[in-house]
């Protein structure tokens, strides 16, 4: 093996190509083995020197393991009690901890860690969960320390951190399991019940075994109704403290009427009334899949807040006594300092002290380029440092971060956000109301005559007008819309925004991510000679050395007009130029780059940077320099052989379909918005090229989430559209939060519907499905009423038996239900429109 390796060798140990130009080999059995990377060699050498080799031949036959995941630094961080014990329930000497571990691929893998473990002097215990990628581990902390530990998982290729799973379950989550255990009890008795109810409605009624069947029915429906009911009798008889009616009083108030008929009947042995056991069970059954798919949408919003958090580091590197030391966060104190290495998140706010870097911030402003700081700036938590160290004092911490602001006003808009109120909730008080009166006004009509048919009349009543119509007008329709955007690519995580989508009279759009790609793109350049855009049809012969010397000069640089210059080349396949020789390269944040490529002098940057290196300035690119500046984008000024050559243009592409979008979103009379933390040039140059809108610039996250509300005090119905952290409170705030696909975890946990193509088109779906949506709830309640006017009368007049009733209530339901699948054939042959 060496620098002739042959093309095409795979990695001994992960199967991946082996890199021709950079061979890594290692005697393994008396044979050189090649690697793709020194991670691979180093595993390799551990799992044979430990004797633990039967993990290849327990591997499956073709699957590629994938480079050793990174160890996580300073693991003796994890020998302090006081970072343990928010993960370990007793630091007593034998203590028990859950670890997440990542480069978990099969069955050899477990085999290969839980043998390591078996071999650690102190390791009690290791038991590896495959599916979910944890380790529960328990070790003897005299013996042992768990940094040992994870470094020896390490040196095998894993690499494990403390992971909680109560805090992960959380308290929502557990109310969740608790709402499905009671839906799967009601489930089972529904199920068993069914056959009871053939068998009465087939005749057993009339025979010697109508007794039995009855009590059967009640042996199911009993601890049903006690169980499976709990919820809705709880919040009944809160509702009727506060003097409020709500949707649980008539669906404690039905389900109890019912069950105490049932149980008449049972108890007397009449053979005038029948039993309404299975009424009784599926009526909550039914009621409970609606509500648990609503805890659900809880159980989201709460998880968006968790993301935020995570986004703060948990250790922080502090300078004391000349000295440079981990810690936890929390010990750390306004006034310290503490150093921030290159690519390492930000773990407070703060004023950098010493040295210069660029530092993503994208989280928080929504800029695509990183910020560069120097001594005296300012530097946030949760933000992302670039290519050089950073000594920072402590001006902010945890809460007071203004990572911690944001997290903050997504939890207040959460709770500040009201409920929507659907019609069937508005009409529900008074319908209950109306339902007793008729009932009671049935049993005092025709109780003079007799008794049992009284009681069988307020009882009809009762079923007759049992609110699961109503109760099924709305969920029904939101889940069969659902359904039918998420196969077009609109998820809908919160249903009952669909209404309010419907009377949305204000889309505020991000720029970054939403409008624009997201990334930055070179769109022209030009020479003295030369101008070139990129709507042309391909790079002109004269520029293509200039780009390929870019290339070379920009491929050792990671700021992202680097990214957008490698872009061009490669797409113009000149993107060899890192072939070429270059010497003395110089990497300034903020200014530029420059080097010798080829023994002649190159430099890209800024205009001061140019300044700086003693090129001399053409008079002729000042002036497109300052017409590409005008224009919105950034320039980029390019140097060689002590001259300026060339200047070109950088900005963020505007996605295809987001000028059809606008147009027809205007056309309907909606106000639209653009709001974006960027530069009030380049957002002005936008919404120019969207066709014209009114433009927000240089908001911060806090403004975001002012604006939106300030927006809705002004009587508007506000949209918000977008897809980074800083969207995240405004997307909250907003009546309707919309989120991109492509956007962060956060900015999609914390809107109500997702486009999960990251396509704008699906705005506009998703604006035609709010109001077919909000069409089909209207017709939905009017089918219930008008079943009611209609039946409720033969009822009262004891036309109607319970039996009868229980017959026929369903029918309004399934009406409901089949009017609501109509929604499914809105985007049947149909072209999309706004």
């Amino acid at each position: 093996m060496g620098a002739n390796q042959a093309p095409g060798v795979q990695c001994f140990h992960c199967g991946l190509p082996v890199p021709p130009d950079e061979p890594v080999t290692a005697v393994i059995h008396d044979q050189p083995q090649p690697f793709c990377c020194i991670g691979c060699k180093s595993v390799c050498e551990a799992i044979y020197a430990a004797g633990l080799d039967g993990f290849y031949r327990r591997t499956p036959e073709g699957l590629l393991l994938g480079p050793p995941p990174e160890i996580p630094k300073e693991l003796a961080l994890y020998d302090m009690d006081e970072v343990q014990e928010e993960f370990v329930h007793d630091l007593g000497e034998q203590r028990e901890i859950n670890l997440l571990v990542e480069g978990i691929h099969c069955a050899a893998c477990v085999w290969l860690i839980e043998n390591t473990l078996r071999g650690l002097p102190g390791v009690l215990e290791g038991r590896v969960n495959l599916t979910g990628k944890r380790l529960r581990l328990r070790w003897d902390n005299t013996r042992i320390r768990l940094s040992e530990i994870l470094q020896a998982l390490g040196r095998i290729g894993y690499a494990a951190a403390p992971f909680d799973p109560e805090a992960a379950e959380g308290a929502l989550q557990r109310q969740n399991r608790d709402l499905l255990y009671r839906m799967g009890w009601a489930g089972f008795a529904m199920m068993n019940l069914l056959w009871i109810s053939i068998a009465l409605y087939t005749g057993a009624d009339q025979g010697e075994y109508r007794t039995l069947f009855h009590w059967v029915g009640f042996a199911l429906a009993t601890p049903t109704l006690i169980y499976s009911g709990q919820p809705f009798f709880r919040g009944a008889w809160s509702g009727l403290r506060h003097l409020h009616l709500g949707m649980d009083l008539p669906i404690a108030i039905g389900a109890t009427i019912t069950y105490l008929y049932s149980l008449y009947v049972t108890l007397t042995g009449s053979v005038v009334g029948e039993v309404y056991y299975d009424t009784v069970v599926n009526f909550l059954f039914v009621i409970l899949v609606g509500r648990y798919l609503e805890s659900i949408s809880k159980r989201q919003a709460v998880a968006s807040t968790q993301r935020l958090l995570d986004l703060q580091p948990r250790v922080a590197t502090v300078v004391r006594d000349g000295e440079e030391k981990p810690a936890p966060i929390r010990s750390v104190r306004p006034g310290d300092t503490i150093l921030i290495r290159p690519g390492e998140r930000v773990p407070a706010d703060g004023v950098v002290l010493d040295g210069v870097s660029a530092v993503d911030e994208a989280m928080l402003s929504g800029e695509s380029a990183p910020v560069d700081k120097a001594p005296g700036e300012a530097v946030c938590a949760g933000t992302i440092n670039g290519p050089g160290a950073l000594y920072v004092r402590v001006e902010g911490l945890l809460k007071d971060t203004a990572l911690g602001r944001i997290i903050r006003l997504v939890e207040e808009a959460q709770a500040s956000k009201a409920p929507i109120q659907c019609m069937a909730d508005r009409i529900v008080p008074w319908f209950v109301l109306a339902t007793l009166g008729l009932s009671t006004a049935a049993f005092l009509f025709w109780v003079g005559d007799d008794f049992e048919k009284a009681l069988m009349a307020a009882t009809a009543v009762l079923i007759i007008t049992c609110p699961c119509a109503f109760g099924l007008a709305t969920p029904m329709s939101i889940a069969v819309a659902s359904g039918s955007g998420a196969r077009h690519g609109v998820l809908v995580k919160n249903g009952e925004v669909l209404e309010t989508l419907s009377g949305i009279n204000h889309f505020v759009f991000d720029k970054t991510g939403t409008l624009t790609e997201g990334r930055l793109t070179v769109v022209a350049i030009e020479t003295p000679e030369v101008r070139w855009c990129a709507a042309d049809e391909g790079l002109p012969p004269s520029l293509r050395p200039l780009v390929s010397g870019l290339s070379a000069l920009e491929r050792r640089s990671e700021h992202p007009l680097a990214a957008a210059v490698l872009r061009l080349a490669d797409a113009a396949g000149v993107g060899k130029g890192h072939r070429r020789r270059l010497d003395g390269f110089v990497y300034e944040p903020g200014f530029g780059v420059a080097a010798r490529l080829d023994g002649e002098s190159w430099a890209a940057g800024s205009k001061a940077w140019l300044v700086r290196q003693g090129v001399r300035l053409e008079p002729a690119l000042e002036s497109a320099a300052a017409r590409i500046e005008a224009d919105g984008s950034s320039v980029l000024h390019c140097a060689a052989g002590g001259r300026e050559i060339a200047v070109l243009a950088v900005e963020d592409r505007i996605r295809s379909d987001a000028p059809e979008l606008i147009a027809g979103l205007k056309a309907q009379g909606i106000r639209v918005t653009l709001l974006s933390g960027d530069r009030w040039a380049a957002a002005r140059a936008i919404a120019a090229r969207l066709g014209g809108m009114e433009v927000i610039a240089e908001v911060l996250p806090e403004q975001k989430d002012a604006l939106i509300r300030d927006l809705q005090a002004g009587g508007g119905r506000v949209a918000m559209v977008g897809d980074g952290i800083n969207d995240a409170p405004a997307l909250v705030r907003a009546d309707v939060g919309v989120a991109l696909g492509s956007g962060t975890d956060v900015s999609i946990a914390s809107a109500d519907i997702v486009l999960m193509s990251g396509e704008l088109e699906k705005v506009g779906m998703a604006a035609r499905l709010s109001r077919r949506t909000l069409r089909t709830i209207r017709q939905n309640i009017a089918i219930s009423i008008t079943y009611n006017v209609i039946m409720v009368p033969l009822a009262m007049a004891a036309l109607i038996t319970p039996l009868v009733a229980a017959v026929s209530m369903p029918i309004s339901s399934l009406l409901v239900i089949g009017n609501a699948a109509r929604i499914r054939t809105l985007f049947r042959g149909q072209r999309r429109q706004y």
